[in-house]
């Protein structure tokens, strides 16, 4: 076996989210997925596989490279391109079934009678991408196949006014810009009520484990679980120091775990004498700085484990952001090359 780490991702637990999420989102909304960054780290082509399957029928990626890599599991789906259609872009887009997702005016006229539908990005109040509302109002959008009118909500974790201020500047456009569809809440917003859903959804984080707000304890399920090799034991005396600059100094003999999985894979030096491996439902408290390619493991309470055993963690994404002090967003898209996916079916 190999002594790469692992990434298990169940299927039924991603399908199940999305279930979830299309159901909080209201009879009225149909449920997206942002595929977007190989899928927020699992893997794209696997993911838009199973969820097509399970009925999801609209993905949204950044780039237009990202839209070719999904032509054929996304196939009779509709594939958005976020980041819009650049000039840099036209070659490639023209040979690829997908919609830009206009974020500007220039954007706009790049695309103007090129005979094909797109989508159009509002910028109500997040000040990311986006046309703002007075030059959507200001702009001749007749002769435009414009599928989904669409915005981002900036701050939809939160409780607060931002929420609501752009929930009225996007409706401030919709008289102006013709549109078969509207959409607006990613995965937060869908919790936000079902006056953020319109007709379609966009959720991200929430599909693959994350929890953006408290509505969804409980009801979102953790899609991953990271697996790695241990590669060396040893048992070290008290006062003996681990890792890189002895950040970690043993206050009693301790039976220690080198795991072959480092920053490199995405498990950053944040997790350094915070992280958690566990064995048997035993916790094991990661020891020292962690390095490039490996990690070391406290594992006193379960002293015969030994070289070629794996140990792991869910990935759930709430309690490893809080260990480590990432966001939920950086851990899972920053899950590196090396993992070796594999999907539980």
């Amino acid at each position: 076996m190999s002594s790469q780490p692992k990434l298990i991702l169940d299927a039924a637990a991603l399908v199940s989210n999305w279930k979830t999420l299309s159901q909080m989102s209201g009879e009225g909304a149909r449920c997206g997925a942002a595929v977007k960054a190989d899928a927020y780290g699992l893997g794209a082509v696997e993911t838009v596989s199973r969820l097509a399957k399970a009925g999801c029928q609209d993905f949204f990626v950044a780039s237009w490279e990202e839209a070719e890599e999904l032509q054929s599991c996304a196939a009779g789906s509709s594939l958005s391109v976020l980041n819009g259609i650049l000039e840099s872009d036209l070659d490639l887009s023209a040979r690829i079934d997908a919609k830009p997702v206009l974020n500007s005016i220039d954007q706009a006229q790049r695309w103007r009678g090129s005979g094909r539908p797109c989508d159009v990005m509002i910028n109500s109040g997040m000040n990311r991408l986006g046309i703002d509302v007075e030059d959507a109002l200001a702009f001749d959008w007749s002769d435009f196949e414009i599928d989904t009118l669409m915005s981002h909500l900036a701050s939809a974790d939160e409780d607060v006014a931002q929420n609501s201020d752009q929930l009225e500047r996007f409706r401030a456009a919709h008289s102006a810009v013709p549109h078969r569809r509207l959409s607006l809440a990613n995965s937060a917003g869908i919790a936000l009520g079902t006056e953020y859903s319109f007709d379609l959804t966009r959720p991200g984080l929430a599909l693959y484990g994350g929890i953006p707000r408290a509505e969804f304890q409980g009801r979102i399920k953790p899609v991953g679980r990271i697996e790695c090799e241990i590669v060396q034991t040893r048992i070290i005396a008290a006062g003996a120091h681990v890792g890189y600059n002895a950040t970690f100094t043993a206050a009693h003999p301790m039976t220690v775990a080198i795991a072959a999985m480092g920053y490199e894979d995405g498990y950053l030096r944040s997790f350094s004498n915070r992280g958690q491996f566990l064995c048997d439902g035993i916790t094991l408290p990661v020891i020292g700085r962690v390095s490039m390619d490996l990690v070391a493991v406290d594992i006193s309470e379960v002293p015969l484990l030994k070289e070629g055993d794996r140990i792991g963690f869910p990935l759930d994404l709430p309690l490893q952001s809080e260990l480590s002090g990432l966001s939920q967003y950086e851990i899972i898209t920053g899950l590196g090359r090396r993992f070796a996916r594999h999907w539980s079916d």
